[in-house]
């Protein structure tokens, strides 16, 4: 297994000795030896650094629909990795034995930046993603991913809480070309009391990511029963998306199934999903999409100048396909916003796993 630990540059030494990590809002002050709650950055050699450089969870090729980017090469593949760890404590992960695990065996398969990279370009998927948990947490490893990616033509593609200071900010997303920022809630509240963090910087990253750089951009939000999916709240929500950000980014309401430490709250009813799309519809918002539930409708792709039906989408299948060579509606010429090739992909719904371990 080759070496797992290199030196970070984001952090300061306090009066009282104790090093402070500056990657992201938790600002974890740390003595010899003591790790961020991220568990992957640690205090070693009175230096803070990134304890998983070049080890992964697994790997594994999935639609880009799955990230979810829809319009971001719809129908092409995307190899997606992830390491151990979060920044955030949300109650209801879905991917909790991969982002909570204190295990380094969970850490079981490894692969150089150049490795993954020419992997990618020989399965043929059109981007890399960072995701099943926080890639900003290993901020090193993506960073150097991306650019051995960019070599091969491939795209990277961030799945993101957004949890993440200014300046590593700058340097992480100069790197991706696309970023799925989890949108959790839009109060501090929820994300106080079940993420163990704010919302004030997540906002600031999608401003920042929309406004100062070239990478796309969707958000996610996973609703769940009586935590976040109030009218008001949604109402609330994508206002500010296209108050700050504008009409054409689109946004994903996804339904939660009960996990980690929130088994106690139901399933989300396809019809909130429905409805928090109506909303976010109503407030302006060009491109409102529901996942985690069979709905053709609330998955597939609208033009907002005739409204005709451009991209169909059943689960991660695509059928009708009605944009031109540049990506604009075939019936009234408007331009859909995104990255599309003149024909889509045909990957569809496969999952397959990659073992890259030597």
């Amino acid at each position: 297994m080759q070496e797992t630990v290199v030196k970070t540059k984001y952090w300061h030494r306090e009066t009282d000795g104790r090093l402070q990590c500056d990657v992201c809002p938790r600002h974890c002050r740390l003595r010899e030896g003591q790790r961020g709650l991220c568990y992957v950055r640690q205090r070693l050699d009175d230096e803070v650094k990134l304890v998983t450089y070049g080890r992964s969870s697994g790997f594994c090729v999935d639609p880009i629909e799955k990230k979810p980017l829809n319009h971001f090469y719809p129908g092409s593949s995307v190899l997606s990795f992830g390491t151990a760890g979060c920044n955030l404590a949300c109650k209801f992960c879905q991917n909790w034995d991969m982002s909570k695990s204190r295990e380094m065996d969970t850490l079981a398969d490894s692969a150089s930046p150049l490795r993954l990279a020419e992997v990618a370009a020989k399965l043929g998927c059109r981007s890399i993603a960072y995701t099943y948990n926080d890639p900003v947490i290993f901020l090193e490893y993506a960073v150097d991913v991306a650019a051995a990616s960019r070599e091969q033509g491939i795209k990277s593609v961030a799945v993101t809480a957004g949890y993440i200071d200014p300046q590593p900010r700058i340097e992480f997303f100069r790197e991706m070309d696309a970023a799925n920022v989890d949108l959790k809630a839009f109060t501090d509240r929820f994300y106080h009391k079940v993420c163990g963090g704010h919302l004030e910087p997540v906002l600031e990253t999608l401003e920042y990511i929309y406004h100062e750089t070239d990478a796309w951009l969707e958000t996610t939000t996973l609703l769940i029963p009586g935590q976040n999916d109030s009218d008001a709240e949604l109402d609330k929500m994508t206002r500010w998306v296209v108050e700050h950000l504008g009409p054409d980014v689109p946004m994903h309401f996804s339904a939660f199934h009960p996990d980690w430490k929130m088994r106690d709250v139901p399933s989300t009813p396809a019809q909130t999903l429905s409805r928090a799309r109506k909303i976010a519809i109503g407030n302006g918002v060009h491109f409102a999409y529901t996942g985690n539930v069979h709905d053709s409708d609330g998955g597939s792709t609208y033009c907002p100048g005739c409204k005709e039906l451009v991209i169909e989408r059943d689960w991660y299948e695509l059928g009708t396909w009605h944009l031109d060579e540049d990506g604009a509606c075939r019936n009234c010429e408007t331009q859909i916003p995104g990255h599309f090739d003149a024909m889509p992909g045909n990957f569809g719904a496969k999952r397959i796993p990659v073992h890259l371990a030597n």
